[in-house]
């Protein structure tokens, strides 16, 4: 099956769904500063899917994923802080985690397949 466009991506879908996921767990924090970060890492993620598709190329699309795939680490490590300094449920914690890792190993399937 031929992917005509980025939004077809398993691996888009998921990260928009983490992304909304993390933008929920954090719309109310006072501490804007971590907001922010962890806030952009999840929006890096599918954002970089999306613009690596649309460069129409391969090698470029296989370069942004493995950005994609840096900002899911970021994301992880700013969801094992936020669960530290009990900014976040350990349920949800674990639960964004399992979530962030799942996105990591799709973009790893899908940048070996490129």
């Amino acid at each position: 099956m031929k992917v005509n466009r980025f939004e077809e991506l398993i691996a888009w879908q998921k990260a928009k769904l983490l992304c909304i996921e993390v933008y929920r767990q954090f719309e109310n924090s006072k501490d804007f500063g971590f907001k922010d970060q962890i806030q952009r890492a999840s929006v890096s993620i599918m954002n970089n899917i999306a613009e690596g598709f649309e460069r129409k190329g391969n090698k470029e699309f296989s370069r942004y994923l493995y950005i994609a795939k840096g900002s899911c680490g970021e994301l992880r490590s700013m969801i094992i802080l936020a669960k530290e300094l009990n900014k976040l449920p350990q349920d949800r914690s674990e639960a964004l985690l399992n979530q962030a890792e799942e996105v990591s190993k799709i973009l790893s399937g899908l940048i070996k397949i490129l």
